[in-house]
């Protein structure tokens, strides 16, 4: 069950991510690999993750033309990673055309990002659109199912709504997701955020934990605390 949280690698090189990983060892079996960490070290470390055993989440929330998408989702299939992000905004074309792309990786699974965490209600109406996040999530999370993606990336606070209406097979990834923990300096720039029990409780089948494990004074203890609280009945 230690594969559903999935440790975010946001560092600024393969060598600290490396190290992590390392310090983490066998208990931590999947990772996410955002932007900075892939402009910075390339897909090398990806392919490294991937030989040594571990799932990747490439967290490339790709919104491009519909072309450039399916060659990006072709791109991660030949790493061999298990999730690529794409943004639900970008539309049905794209969502489709990156779930086309990932057929011959059966493997790789597509989850369609609703609305980031770091964005609040006010934070859409300045961009011009005036529903709630709620709103905009679950408008966006039903254009991912009707476009045949595996998943849907939403905070904790719509996963239980998301959980209601999707198909039962929809991954929810949760990220944001924070530990109550004395062992953690993290400090996060997220506005939609919960815990792992809360994000459990809430229907997410993975969260995704950053830096309440890697800025932990104890890495291992807190991604022990994690799995604890996420997978406990």
């Amino acid at each position: 069950m230690s594969e559903l949280v999935i440790v975010a690698l946001d560092f600024e090189s393969s060598r600290e991510a490396l190290a992590l990983v390392t310090e983490l060892g066998a208990a931590a079996r999947s990772y996410k690999v955002g932007l900075q960490l892939l402009t910075e070290a390339g897909p090398e470390l990806v392919r490294e993750l991937v030989s040594s055993g571990k799932q990747v989440f490439l967290d490339l929330k790709l919104h491009e033309i519909p072309n450039s998408v399916a060659g990006a989702v072709t791109a991660a299939g030949k790493l061999g990673v298990s999730m690529v992000s794409v943004h639900a905004s970008a539309g049905s074309a794209v969502l489709r055309a990156a779930v086309e792309a990932a057929l011959p990786f059966p493997g790789l699974k597509i989850v369609a990002l609703t609305v980031i965490t770091s964005l609040c209600d006010k934070d859409l109406q300045e961009i011009g659109l005036e529903p709630s996040v709620q709103a905009q999530v679950l408008r966006l999370a039903h254009l991912a199912a009707d476009c045949g993606c595996h998943g849907v990336v939403a905070s904790a606070q719509e996963a239980e709504v998301l959980r209601g209406v999707l198909p039962s097979d929809m991954l929810v990834l949760t990220p944001g997701v924070q530990l109550k923990s004395a062992s953690s300096s993290s400090s996060s720039d997220q506005a939609r955020t919960a815990d792992p029990r809360a994000a459990a409780l809430a229907g997410a089948t993975h969260i995704v934990v950053g830096r309440a494990i890697t800025k932990a004074l104890d890495p291992r203890r807190a991604f022990a605390e994690a799995v604890a609280q996420f997978t406990h009945d």
